[in-house]
This record gives C-alpha cells, sequence and structure tokens, in this order.
C-alpha cells in the first residue's frame, strides 16, 4: 500500500508537473559553454537556470533552502539543502547545460521542439539531464508525503557537464563547508541497459579530446597543378590517425591507453551481455546492412565501458560538396574525441595523445593538436550489503525484476572528482538514456514511464539510507 501511495503521488507531480516545465526546458538552447562561446551574452543559460529555481522554489518542502551561485566569469550552480534527520549526507547531482542540437532530426521533431508521443519526450536535454532536479525534489517530497525519513540531502546542478565541468572544483571548494561530508552520493546524468529495471553505472569512461589540424600551404591551389608534388593534409590526418587507432579493427594502438579490466567487472559485463541480447548492439540506428565490430556480446559490452576508443567528432577545412572545386586545400582539421578506460588519467592521456600526434609530422607539415578536453573516468567503489538489497527491493517493487548493473561508455567528470574528496562515500549512479534515447544525437528522448519509476526508486533508496545509515539502531523500514 506504501509503495502505491508512492508510486501515485510521483506519477501525478510527472505528469502534472514535470512534464510541462521539461516541455519549456527543452524548448530553451543553453548549449555548453564549450559549444556556446557567447552563452553568457545570449542568456540561454540563465534563462533555463530561471526555471529550474522557479520551480524548486513553488515547491512546499519544509527545511529547505535554496541558491543560486555564480562566480565571475563561470557558469551557474544551484544548491539545495534540506534537511534531514541524523547526521548524514546525501548529495544529489544533475546539469542543466545541454549539447549541440547535431544533424539528422526527424522532420516533425526538433533540438528545441518538445514533442510527446508514445511516452517519450522528445528534445535536447530532458533525459540529459534536465529532469535530474525534478526527480531528486520529488523523490523527497513523495518521502514526505508519506511520513517517511531522509538523511540531509544537498542538490547540486552545474551548468558545464558536457564541457568537462571545468567550472564546479570551484563551487565544491567554495561550499564545502555547506556541503558537509555526504556518504552517499546519488548522480541521475546516466545510462539504463532497458527500460525494464533499475541500471546502476559501475564505471565511466574517461575522455582525451581536442583538434589536430594539419596545414600544408598557406592557400588553396589548383589541385591538376599540385597533386603529386604538395601532400594532401587529409592524407597526412589519415597516418596521423593511424599512429592512434587501427584503421580495421577500430583498436587503439597505444598499449598505455590500455588497462587491466577487473575480473568482476568481465563477470558484469557478460550478466549484462545475458540480460539485454541483442540489444547491446541493436539499439543503434544502424544502415541496413552494417554489423557490429564484434559477434561476442561480453566483448562488446567491454570494449564499450572499459577499453579506448576514438570518434572523429567534426571536421574543419572541407567545404560543403555543392562548393568544392578542383582545389588542393591548405589545411584539414579533426575534432578528436578518445573514450578512455576508467582508471587512466584523462591529463596523462591527453598528452600522450598530443605528443603522440605532433612528433616528426610527415613532410615537415605544420602539425598542431590542442587539447580541450581531459577528464578522467570512473570506477565505482565495492557498494555496502545494504546498498545492493536496497537498490535490488526499489527495482523489484517499481519495475518487476531486480536491478541490473553495468559500466557506461560516457564520462561524468562530477563523479571521480567526488570519490577522490570523499573516498568513504557509496554511490548510486544511474539515468534515464536506455535504448533508442540518443542523449547528443538527434531524436533525443526521455521514457517518461521509467522517469517515473527511477523517481520512485530513488525516494526508497533514500529511505533505505536513513535507516541502514543515518539511524543504524532502527529497524530497516523500507516503504515497498
Amino acid at each position: 500500500m506504501t509503495s502505491d501511495k508512492l508510486m501515485n503521488f510521483v506519477a501525478e507531480k510527472w505528469d502534472r508537473e514535470v512534464i510541462p516545465e521539461l516541455s519549456t526546458y527543452i524548448k530553451i538552447p543553453n548549449k555548453s559553454p564549450m559549444f556556446d562561446p557567447g552563452w553568457s551574452d545570449r542568456g540561454y543559460m540563465d534563462e533555463a537556470m530561471d526555471l529550474l529555481e522557479t520551480w524548486a522554489r513553488d515547491q512546499p518542502i519544509t527545511g529547505m533552502q535554496i541558491e543560486r551561485i555564480q562566480l565571475p566569469g563561470r557558469t551557474p550552480l544551484l544548491l539545495i539543502e534540506i534537511d534531514g534527520k541524523g547526521d548524514d549526507v546525501v548529495l544529489m547531482y544533475g546539469h542543466m547545460d545541454k549539447q549541440p542540437e547535431m544533424h539528422g532530426w526527424n522532420t516533425d521533431l526538433g533540438p528545441w521542439i518538445p514533442v510527446l508521443s508514445d511516452d517519450k519526450l522528445y528534445g535536447r536535454g530532458g533525459a540529459d539531464d534536465g529532469y535530474s532536479l525534478f526527480a531528486s525534489l520529488i523523490a523527497i517530497m513523495a518521502l514526505h508525503e508519506r511520513g517517511l525519513d531522509h538523511s540531509r540531502c544537498v542538490i547540486v546542478i552545474e551548468g558545464c557537464e558536457e564541457s568537462g565541468s571545468y567550472d564546479l572544483p570551484f563551487y565544491i571548494n567554495l561550499l564545502s563547508e555547506r556541503i558537509g561530508t555526504p556518504n552517499l552520493v546519488v548522480c541521475l546524468d546516466s545510462g539504463a541497459g532497458n527500460y525494464d529495471q533499475l541500471w546502476v553505472t559501475t564505471s565511466l569512461r574517461g575522455m582525451a579530446g581536442g583538434t589536430l589540424r594539419v596545414k600544408v600551404l598557406q592557400e588553396g591551389v589548383h589541385s591538376g597543378d599540385a597533386s603529386g608534388i604538395v601532400p594532401s593534409s587529409f592524407r597526412i590526418v589519415r597516418q596521423l590517425l593511424d599512429r592512434i587507432e587501427d584503421p580495421y579493427s577500430g583498436q587503439i594502438k597505444l598499449d598505455v591507453m590500455h588497462v587491466d579490466i577487473p575480473e568482476e567487472r568481465q563477470l558484469q559485463a557478460q550478466e549484462a551481455a545475458r540480460l539485454l541480447g541483442a540489444e547491446v548492439y541493436s539499439k543503434f540506428p544502424w544502415n541496413e546492412g552494417m554489423q557490429p565490430v564484434d559477434t561476442d556480446l561480453q566483448q562488446l559490452v567491454l570494449n564499450r565501458t572499459w577499453r579506448p576508443a576514438l570518434a572523429v567528432t567534426g571536421a574543419d577545412g572541407l567545404p560543403p560538396l555543392l562548393d568544392s572545386g578542383n582545389v588542393l586545400r591548405p589545411q584539414t582539421s579533426l575534432k578528436l574525441s578518445l573514450r578512455l578506460p576508467p582508471t587512466l588519467s584523462g591529463q596523462k592521456a591527453s598528452q600522450i595523445l598530443k605528443e603522440t600526434l605532433e612528433k616528426d609530422p610527415p613532410y615537415g607539415a605544420k602539425v598542431e593538436f590542442e587539447i580541450e578536453k581531459s577528464a578522467q573516468g570512473w570506477a565505482a567503489p565495492a557498494t555496502v550489503p545494504w546498498l545492493s538489497a536496497a537498490v535490488n527491493d526499489a527495482s523489484q517493487t517499481y519495475f518487476g525484476p531486480k536491478a541490473a548493473a553495468m559500466g557506461e561508455g560516457g564520462t561524468i567528470p562530477f563523479m571521480n572528482m567526488l570519490q577522490e574528496r570523499f573516498p568513504e562515500a557509496q554511490f548510486i549512479v544511474t539515468g534515464l538514456l536506455g535504448p533508442h534515447s540518443n542523449a547528443h544525437g538527434p531524436n533525443e528522448f526521455l521514457h517518461v514511464p521509467t522517469g517515473k519509476k527511477l523517481t520512485a526508486a530513488v525516494a526508497d533508496v533514500l529511505h533505505r539510507h536513513y535507516t541502514n545509515r543515518g539511524a543504524p539502531s532502527q529497524v530497516d523500514d523500507t516503504p515497498n
């Protein structure tokens, strides 16, 4: 009965408030600073934060304090403190900046056009992760509604996660006394293997990213006159990339970019592959006839979570096809994104990548690799028994099956930062980015039923945290 009432409260709040608020949020093109250098003057970041702050202040939560903070020259941060019982602290995290538009949206969809269809709310940033503030506060309100206790909660919503969270350390240092020492961190910026159960993220890859520029001429020249004498900048780029990646297998050639994968994570990948089956790869929008890089599902999971991989995410110096005359171009630039194993230093990998690409340039070309993004991955600490039980119970209560665990291929710099700062803390990293949700790409969506269930599950875990950590002498009383 308690869980039914809690779920009803959560579902009603989502339908009445969250979906309309998120629809407005999606309309705001508040791109992360890396993708919009003029973000401060444009005002979209302030508009998005206004929306979140206004909604939060309207919620009838006893003992809640809200402060919006913006250090000079930095993105804004929303800090929410909610009184609780006991001495423990829960830190809840999300972000409100967005990735850029990306081409390829369906004709009836768009990055800044909210569309609710078949339980999916389409548009940029809803699931990644504008919903996080709403879910965090509603989970706490659901406990209050049912008369269930929780520890003190601190919610942090930042504005530059998609740019590497470079502002966040300054805020964490500034607010360290107010935050305290969390012993549970809840992050709602991750993914899910399916929409059938609660998924917990056990690792996140790091990243070494930047722009590779190769210049061979001061200006473009007639290709018939110069080809065979002047080396193509594109061919030089290909040679340089071959230093990093095997062009046939996609494997990263640099041994230093690889780590030993813990046996526990290998077994976890095996179980995730068993649960997901072909969905490990079929969730992607393949062209007809395309195949994944391996037929072994466990290896595909490990490739995505514990092995380095290179992606070229942008290019410059290449004119559109209609404008491409017979010209040997003076330069080629590529945006590189090298995903890294969770335990490998992002700064170290970025420096090695720069040295490898710039060393001994072919034909004496001008080669430069500008490091733009160095992010450390994250590997979860061992989960204590009560938290494992709480997560499984919450999954079975609101989803049906028990919880599942898997690493994720993306990067959340904040997680490693927090683990280093609070080494005794437990972590729940989860989210709504399941199959076909396509974060960062076209047709991104939030699966609304999973959003409701995840919110209720978080409420369960917050209460269990209090009864098992905040008040260990009390009998464990979950709202199941």
